[in-house]
C-alpha cells in the first residue's frame, strides 16, 4: 500500500469511528422518547408492535459500521472502536451528571425540573446501554469473524445478518432488564418491548445489508483488496 493510500484508509477509519461514537452517544441521550411505527397497527403482549424508543434509531448504524470495519480493517480495529465507544459513553455520562447538578438561573429557558425530566435518568440509561452495548458489540464482532473464518470470506450477507441478529437480541434484552430493574420502565412492558425492539433491529439489519455490500465493494475497488485481505490503518 502506498503512503497516500495508507493515509486515506486511516482517515476513513477515523470517520467511521466518529460516526459510530456519535450514534452511540446520541442514542443514550434521546432514549426516553418512545414512538409508534404507524404502518403496523398491531398489539403483542400488551405492547404496540414497534412501540419503541427513539434511541433505537441511530443504534443499528453502530452494528453496520462495526461489521464494515471488521470486514475491511479486521477484528482488532473493530474492537478498538468499541472500546472508544465505551469511553465516550462514560465521558458523556459525566458531563450530563455535572450539568444536572449545577443549578439553573431564574431566567434559564430550561430550568432544573425540565432538565432533570429529560436527562435525569441518563446516567442510569448510559450505564444500562453501555453494559448492553459492551456485550452485544463484542458478541457481534466475535460471531462475525467466526463465520468469516468458517465460510472462508464468502457469504457476506450471512455473517452480517446472523451476527447482528444474535447480538441485537443480547443488546435489547440486557438493556430492558436493567431499565426495568431500575424502575425506569414497568416490568409488564418488558416482553412486548423486547419483541418490538428486536424485530425492528432485525428489519434494519436486513435493510442495511445492501449498504454493507456497497461499502465493501467500494473499499475493495479503491484499495485493490482481495477477498479476506484487510487494511491496516495504523
Amino acid at each position: 500500500m502506498t503512503p497516500k493510500d495508507k493515509q486515506l484508509s486511516l482517515r476513513i477509519y477515523l470517520l467511521l469511528a466518529t460516526l459510530f461514537i456519535t450514534s452511540l452517544v446520541v442514542s443514550n441521550l434521546i432514549f426516553q422518547k418512545f414512538f409508534y411505527w404507524y404502518p403496523l397497527n398491531l398489539r403483542i403482549l400488551d405492547t404496540q408492535l414497534f412501540e419503541i424508543s427513539v434511541g433505537i434509531l441511530p443504534y443499528p448504524v453502530t452494528f453496520l459500521i462495526t461489521d464494515l470495519i471488521s470486514e475491511i480493517y479486521g477484528k482488532k480495529a473493530a474492537n478498538q472502536v468499541v472500546t472508544l465507544g465505551i469511553f465516550a459513553s462514560l465521558f458523556s455520562m459525566l458531563i450530563v451528571y455535572t450539568a444536572n447538578v449545577v443549578p439553573a438561573t431564574p431566567w434559564s429557558p430550561v430550568d432544573d425540573t425540565l432538565f432533570k425530566t429529560v436527562f435525569g435518568n441518563t446516567a442510569i440509561a448510559v450505564l444500562a446501554s453501555m453494559l448492553a452495548y459492551l456485550f452485544a458489540q463484542f458478541v457481534d464482532i466475535h460471531i462475525y469473524h467466526f463465520w468469516k473464518r468458517l465460510t472462508k470470506g464468502k457469504h457476506l450477507w450471512f455473517r452480517n445478518n446472523f451476527s447482528t441478529f444474535f447480538s441485537q437480541f443480547v443488546d435489547t434484552s440486557t438493556i430492558l432488564l436493567l431499565l426495568c430493574s431500575f424502575n425506569i420502565i414497568a416490568w409488564h412492558k418488558f416482553a412486548g418491548l423486547l419483541l418490538a425492539g428486536f424485530l425492528f433491529k432485525v428489519l434494519i439489519a436486513l435493510l442495511d445489508t445492501p449498504f454493507l455490500y456497497l461499502g465493501v465493494y467500494l473499499f475493495r475497488k479503491r484499495f485493490n483488496l482481495k477477498p479476506n485481505q484487510e487494511l491496516n490503518p495504523f
